[in-house]
């Protein structure tokens, strides 16, 4: 029998699997309650289903189940920043952070990442492989099993750039908020890309009410070309409507991600053009400290410029706010932990 990804399956799709091994259908709904709700580590755990039903399940479908390598917990704020390996032997990282309003985690989509920005630890050894729903489900679940706490939002910024798996992206989107599943609020998901036109607007058209973030981090081509490569193939204005598209399709603010790199995209001329860019789209403006990695010279924008930089936007009635740093003392930003990981191996 060919074997599956059984856990990235839906439940119609594990009810045709069990119905075709001969067993009952009210085991699917059993089965798929211990993946995705119950977050069994293996078929094990699934003590209501027969061990003959196990074993065979065992046998012919793998069952994806991330180990955890490592856990990195912040002195400062108590962000825990997890390293996890897959079965092939890549690992991803994973980060849960507590807000009041409730626990977010941030997840990875690719071993690796091709996109190439210039300040990314997550692309210096470029794109591995794409991640599986189930590889993206289980950052959550395994989480959620280490901190013993509810998930109630999910951001899918970590490694990777989740519009270049777009397929595997959206079926996890699916799985996650279905009522089968833990049921997060597509209200509480949010997708970060760095500007995949065509893939942007694919998912405008799936009118899934989830909150698209845009890496945009230079307020002119000029600026994003020097930043990020995929500048070269989308121009700025390319970017910005399909960012008007997704919020003319679904109705959901934008979010526009904006690093702060001392001296390169920190000018009061940088705001202005900025201002302009965005001028009369619904959206948030996300600024970001950048956070410094030892294989490039950029440095976060001091304290002064940051809130200069706020100010300018919120002068034209721009929503800003600074992002709360998370987690800087434990390699915080995507990649570096991986990084050092395997520094160290």
């Amino acid at each position: 029998m060919e074997s599956f990804d059984i856990k990235s399956m839906t439940l119609e799709e594990v009810k045709a699997i069990i119905v075709a091994m001969g067993e009952k259908p009210f085991r699917a709904k059993q089965l798929y309650e211990w993946m995705h709700v119950k977050l069994a580590r293996d078929y094990d755990e699934m003590t209501n289903l027969p061990k003959s039903l196990r074993e065979r399940l065992n046998e012919n479908y793998p069952y994806t189940s991330l180990k955890e390598v490592m856990v990195q917990q912040s002195k400062i704020d108590g962000t825990q920043k997890f390293l996890f390996a897959l079965a092939d032997g890549n690992c991803v990282e994973s980060v849960w952070m507590q807000y009041h309003h409730g626990n977010s985690v941030c997840i990875s989509s690719q071993v690796g990442c091709r996109m190439g920005c210039r300040f990314c630890a997550s692309t210096l050894d470029g794109l591995e492989r794409n991640l599986t729903p189930s590889e993206m489900l289980d950052q959550i679940y395994a989480i959620a099993r280490s901190t013993g706490e509810r998930v109630s939002n999910v951001v899918v910024m970590g490694t990777g750039e989740p519009l270049d798996n777009y397929d595997n992206l959206l079926r996890f989107l699916q799985m996650i908020s279905d009522e089968s599943g833990l049921h997060i609020s597509q209200r509480n998901i949010t997708v970060s890309t760095c500007g995949i036109v065509e893939n942007m607007r694919r998912l405008a058209d799936e009118k899934l009410q989830i909150t698209l973030a845009l890496s945009l981090h230079g307020s002119t081509q000029e600026k994003r070309q020097e930043l990020m490569p995929i500048a070269n193939k989308y121009s700025v204005s390319e970017v910005i409507d399909a960012c008007r598209y997704y919020f003319m399709q679904t109705g959901r603010r934008i979010t526009f991600e904006y690093s702060l790199v001392s001296g390169v995209n920190d000018t009061e001329a940088d705001a202005e053009n900025l201002c302009k860019l965005v001028d009369g789209l619904n959206c948030h403006v996300n600024l970001i400290p950048v956070n410094p990695i030892k294989e490039r010279d950029y440095s976060a924008s001091e304290r002064k410029d940051v809130l200069r930089f706020q100010n300018k936007l919120e002068k034209k009635h721009i929503n800003a706010t600074v992002r709360r740093e998370m987690g800087r003392d434990i390699n915080g930003a995507c990649g570096q932990l991986r990084r050092r990981f395997g520094d160290l191996n």
